[in-house]
């Protein structure tokens, strides 16, 4: 009886390893072209149709004439491929459609996106149409997609040819047999006796004259030379076992030290190797910092020496009595000297505001900032500089936006991206300010001109100091330190900013910032307000002082304030102002904000402290600063009470009304103390 683990089972198994990869590789490269030009063909032929529907239906688009449409979309009846079409507006609404007999009439509502997608068995296409560069509308097409049962039918092709290859290697394998695996069968016949019973005196029969005949040979042959060398063997074996013992643990031992070897080796290696690579990154940063420096360094000397050349060269030419000048050249020389000076005066001041930016000396006051009332000063401001080249400026109409930001920061901001699109736009060009929520939490503002553009290369090094926006030095005059100072601003305030540009169509400036609940307005105070607080207006005792810079947040205390005949308010834009008229006036009540220009609050109120003249005047903080560390550090540091912006009206006037009866009850035991 053949085992199943035969020579001649192998010999089938070898052949049919060798037939069918080479077979199913042959008519998976069939399929896979075929399936791929066939996905090739309908994607390619409804691309075609869609053109060709879209170019036919633009006039109906345009004209707004459905029965136009609905006539072109009747002609996919002759392609029975497409079982569905149609037709949408630039809004994505739809126009016209068409559905093929005994087909499902389901059409999506909405234009979906643009591009093929797969559904069902089902190939779909939406196709904008554009006519002359302008989007018209969109085509949608659907057709079936036979792709999975081409693949099952080749499937079956492929097993069924692979099941008649099995057969004719099966009958090949019957003819061999008698030629090539039976004397091979005879060999291992005997080969498996002498193994099973020791008698290495068997031999084999030869059967033939080939290469198999000479193996027997040779089997014979070794058995023979086997048979004179066993008592040979047996004698030495024990010796053999015994130094083969030693060799073996002798090996174990030199094992084992090898590998201790190796850990220590490889432990040191992994030291130098991570001792080497912190000490080049410490270098590379080095090498860094070093060519910026150089090159922020060459760059600011080379621009702090151009209008200085200016100035020094003019200056020379009017106190020089060799070069003599008419009234009207001196009147030029000392414009272009007072021009230069200007140019040098913002460019200290920009690199001043770059150096305190980036150690970190900038003091920011986040609170909710009206973006509506910005955009407004903006405008006003930029208007006279866009007008004298034609420029148009068109910004959006006045909304409900509301960001945490710091007001004169954030008017830096956006007065330098307008500066930008002025000063690199075209003669007669536009400037378009939008506002648009890129998120429920975020709120982008964007600037947009239709000047030259920047090409790629040119925006990588957009926000890098002295660059100009990419231009040539001298074409436009700018210090190239606005865009970095904007940068590094938008990121303090918590947000982002970005540039899209294409040569020749204009760039679009954006940055993010989130978004806050609106500014309490006057008429929200004035329904906030008890009824009590509507009554006849006394002369107050009760001086208040609140030291602010934001103009919006003053007036809005000053409109809480009104309405309490006791209080008498007093302002300051900045702490060392806040310091002077404290010490002037000496106020009941001071309200600081802590976020100030100069001398902050938490600054301000330690100076008052020092001073024997205001240091007994209770200090309340009024801060956007609403962190629950923030408020421990306020507490500190010594101030009376800490409200936090957004002012709740009812937690605001209950903190004026404690600090009063505490004045009160302080007055009242220093009266007893002096009687």
């Amino acid at each position: 009886m053949i085992r199943l683990r035969s020579l001649r089972h192998k010999l089938l198994g070898v052949i049919a390893m060798v037939i069918l990869p080479a077979m199913f590789v042959a008519i998976g490269t069939v399929v896979a072209y075929d399936l791929h030009i066939y996905q090739q063909t309908i994607r390619d032929d409804m691309r075609t149709q869609a053109e060709l529907l879209g170019h036919m239906s633009a006039p109906a688009l345009t004209f707004d004439d459905q029965r136009l449409a609905n006539e072109n979309l009747s002609l996919l009846r002759l392609r029975p491929r497409v079982n569905a079409g149609a037709i949408y507006t630039p809004r994505g609404e739809l126009f016209a459609r068409y559905v093929a007999p005994e087909q499902p009439p389901v059409i999506p509502a909405r234009v979906g996106t643009a591009g093929f997608e797969y559904q069902a068995g089902k190939m779909l296409l939406f196709q904008p149409i554009y006519d002359n560069g302008e989007l018209v509308g969109t085509v949608y097409l659907r057709a079936d997609y036979e792709m999975l049962d081409r693949f099952l039918d080749y499937l079956l092709i492929g097993v069924l040819a692979a099941l008649l290859a099995l057969f004719i290697a099966w009958l090949v394998m019957r003819r061999l047999n008698d030629v090539i695996t039976r004397p091979i069968l005879n060999v291992a016949h005997v080969a498996r006796e002498v193994l099973a019973t020791g008698d290495v005196s068997r031999r084999a029969e030869r059967l033939g004259d080939d290469e198999v005949a000479e193996l027997a040979d040779a089997f014979n042959k070794m058995l023979s030379d086997i048979e004179s060398r066993k008592r040979e063997l047996e004698n030495s074996n024990r010796e053999i076992a015994r130094e083969a013992e030693q060799r073996a643990l002798a090996q174990q031992e030199v094992m084992r030290l090898n590998a201790e070897l190796e850990q220590r080796v490889h432990e040191r290696t992994m030291q130098l190797e991570l001792a080497n690579g912190e000490l080049a990154m410490a270098m590379e940063e080095a090498k860094s910092a070093n060519q910026a420096k150089s090159a922020f360094l060459s760059s600011m000397s080379h621009e702090l020496r151009t209008p200085l050349n200016a100035i020094l060269g003019f200056a020379q030419i009017l106190t020089s009595d060799k070069l003599p000048s008419t009234l009207q050249q001196k009147k030029e020389f000392a414009n272009h000297i007072l021009k230069s000076g200007r140019h040098l005066l913002a460019l200290i001041n920009e690199i001043l505001d770059l150096a305190k930016i980036e150690s970190g000396a900038v003091a920011l006051s986040l609170e909710p900032v009206a973006l509506a009332d910005i955009l407004q000063e903006c405008e006003t401001m930029m208007a006279p500089l866009a007008g004298q080249r034609g420029i148009r400026m068109l910004f959006p109409m006045a909304g409900e936006w509301n960001v945490t930001a710091d007001r004169t920061r954030l008017k830096q901001i956006l007065l330098n991206l307008l500066s930008n699109a002025i000063k690199y736009n075209r003669d007669g060009g536009a400037v378009v300010v939008d506002c648009s929520a890129s998120s429920p939490e975020m709120l982008r503002i964007t600037v947009q001109d239709t000047g030259m553009g920047l090409k790629p290369e040119q925006l990588r090094m957009l926000f890098q100091p002295f660059n100009r926006l990419g231009q040539e030095a001298g074409v436009e005059e700018g210090t190239g330190i606005g865009l970095v100072v904007t940068k590094r601003l938008v990121e303090l305030m918590g947000g982002t900013i970005g540039v899209s540009s294409s040569p020749g169509a204009g760039s679009m400036f954006w940055i993010e910032l989130k978004t806050t609940r609106p500014v309490p307005s006057a008429l929200d105070v004035l329904a906030a307000l008890p009824p009590s607080a509507m009554a006849a207006r006394e002369p107050g005792a009760i001086t208040v002082l609140y030291v602010e810079d934001n103009p919006a947040n003053l007036k809005l205390v000053q409109e809480i304030i009104s309405f309490r005949p006791e209080l008498r308010l007093l302002s300051a834009p900045d702490g060392q102002l806040g310091l002077e008229m404290a010490r002037v006036h000496l106020p009941d009540l001071i309200l600081m904000d802590i976020n100030l220009p100069g001398i902050g609050g938490v600054e301000a109120l330690r100076l008052l402290r020092a001073d024997p003249r205001t240091a007994h005047i209770p200090v309340v903080a009024l801060t956007a600063n609403a962190m629950p560390r923030d408020v421990e550090r306020g507490i500190a540091a010594g101030f009376f009470r800490y409200l936090i912006k957004p002012i709740n009206i009812d937690e605001f006037t209950e903190a004026i009304n404690s600090t009063i009866s505490w004045l009160a009850e302080r007055a009242g035991a220093e009266a007893e103390r002096g009687q």
